[in-house]
């Protein structure tokens, strides 16, 4: 029997993920074990609060400190370790991994981007607020890439980009901006990167990595970079390049685990087709049980999110107007507000389900193809065009009154069961903001249980449901991403509480330090 052979794209793959990795054995930063767990419960506290991927949670846990240390005009050298000792105390790395020389870079990373901030408001007319955003989601993300260096992620995301770029064609615009469109689809679709890693990555993509050496080239000719970045993040067809990417991923989930698992002996895993479709399968069903606990994780942290939410709004609104307008607070009507969403959000992880054998089949052909086709190719060519043309005037027409029809009707029916339950204007204005935010995180949540499905089957149901649905879902998302926004109380736990809380556990870290220092004296 003939021995297979990789393809080129999946050779430089497997030798670049089985790369050894050389770790430094100089001990790094260490804090007490009583103060991180209690920093730890904090933070888990804190991101429930805000709706996030789970990927990104680190940045942001980034980004959220450097503002806090960074608003009474501070600097890398005064930010740097307190960043690093309260990233240790939450437990995004482990006690003593993150040396001092890793700590003068975050310094000296600070510093860059604190003067290419300054430089940029100065040369350019950009807002300074607008340019403090973008400094703030640039930093954090080069910092995470400092921080928390992923061997081989980089290099899955090219191996994606160079399979499956050359399936879209779009035929009112150039090459370069279809490969930068794919390209953000892998970051969004593979490495579940937000909008701030998007922004670095293509700023990366731009100018490279900001060093001292490029800040002068960068500053000047930043405008051009943010103007080319947002327009490629602001594409007309970026939602449907994305949702082709999506359905391509889950091949290259499981075999990075293969890969990341068995990278010793990968190989000779590969040698044999039984034992290797036996590993494909095991991962599959590893992932698949997972989904479980990653969909209960989300449905937890969209609990909280949308019932602390719910009870401020109820009460400071709700209640409110009630009693300026009725004389009294209409407990019957705020009850139903606060319970009915955020019980709606428990119910939906009773209906997820995960893949099975089928899916695993299917996985193991596409990896198969992938790995050995000498022309890999997986997923269907898809044309589009930058402006549709409408060749079809009255259907679209029609197209587009029967999806505003679809939109009155599902408020409609959900404002004439509230005007039936005796809720008041304000009170159906509340519960329908806070349907239309769980609609949407449900939607979220099932699209991460569907995170392995190669081919999603629809049921009979699903066009009905998705008619008085999706209208809802939409309205959601903007709404979602709107209250993460101003949410009151990432400001009170910001600011009011964490600033203070942060404050009494360094007292106590520094106190168990010194007590330990004395106990070391004794001998």
């Amino acid at each position: 029997m003939e021995e297979k052979k990789l393809n080129h794209y999946s050779e430089f793959l497997v030798k670049e993920f089985c790369k050894k990795t050389v770790f430094n054995s100089e001990k790094g930063m260490t804090v007490n074990t009583i103060v991180s767990e209690i920093a730890a419960w904090y933070e888990k506290l804190r991101n429930a609060i805000e709706y996030r991927d789970e990927e990104v949670i680190l940045r942001a846990a980034i980004e959220r400190i450097l503002k806090r240390r960074l608003i009474s005009s501070g600097n890398g050298e005064k930010v740097a370790t307190p960043l690093i000792r309260e990233l240790i105390w939450a437990r995004y790395f482990p006690d003593g991994s993150i040396e001092e020389k890793t700590i003068t870079d975050v310094a000296k990373t600070i510093n860059l981007y604190l003067s290419l901030k300054n430089q940029v408001v100065k040369q350019h007319k950009i807002k300074e607020a607008v340019m403090t955003t973008w400094m703030f989601q640039l930093m954090s993300s080069h910092l995470e890439d400092i921080l928390n260096l992923n061997q081989g992620k980089e290099t899955m995301v090219n191996y994606i980009y160079h399979l499956i770029k050359n399936n879209i064609t779009i035929t009112d615009d150039t090459q370069v901006v279809r490969d930068a469109q794919v390209y953000i689809s892998i970051k969004k679709a593979y490495a579940k990167n937000d909008i701030a890693l998007l922004r670095y990555s293509l700023f990366v993509q731009y100018f490279g990595k900001l060093t001292d050496e490029s800040l002068p080239t960068v500053t000047q000719n930043f405008w051009q970079g943010y103007t080319e970045i947002e327009t490629q993040l602001n594409y007309p067809l970026r939602h449907k390049i994305f949702t082709y990417v999506k359905r391509q991923i889950p091949p290259f989930l499981i075999f990075e685990d293969i890969l990341r698992i068995q990278k010793e002996n990968i190989y000779d895993l590969l040698k044999n087709d039984e034992e290797f479709k036996n590993s494909i399968f095991k991962t599959c069903q590893k992932h698949y049980n997972g989904i479980s606990a990653k969909v209960r994780r989300a449905v937890i942290r969209s609990f909280i999110f949308v019932l602390l939410s719910k009870v401020f709004v109820a009460f400071a609104i709700e209640g409110t107007y009630e009693n300026l307008f009725y004389g009294r607070i209409m407990w019957g009507s705020i009850s139903l507000n606060i319970i009915i969403p955020s019980f709606l959000m428990v119910a939906v992880g009773l209906f997820i389900r995960t893949p099975g054998k089928e899916n695993s089949e299917r996985i193991f052909s596409r990896i198969q193809t992938l790995l050995f086709d000498p022309n890999p190719k997986i997923g269907r060519n898809i044309i589009l065009r930058k402006t549709p043309q409408n060749n079809q005037p009255f259907l679209t027409s029609v197209f587009n009154f029967s999806w505003f029809a679809t939109f009155i009707l599902s408020f409609g029916l959900v404002i004439y069961v509230l005007t039936r339950l005796n809720f008041t204007f304000v009170s159906q204005i509340i519960f329908v903001f806070f349907l239309a935010i769980v609609s949407f995180l449900a939607y979220r949540i099932n699209q991460t249980a569907k995170l392995y499905t190669v081919e999603d089957k629809q049921n009979i149901l699903s066009p009905i449901i998705d008619f008085f649905f999706m209208p809802i879902a939409r309205v959601g998302r903007y709404l979602t991403e709107g209250i993460s926004q101003i949410n009151i109380f990432l400001f009170i736990l910001d600011f009011v509480i964490e600033t203070p809380f942060k404050g009494i556990v360094s007292f106590f870290d520094q106190w168990f330090f010194f007590l330990h220092s004395k106990r070391e004296d004794l001998g």
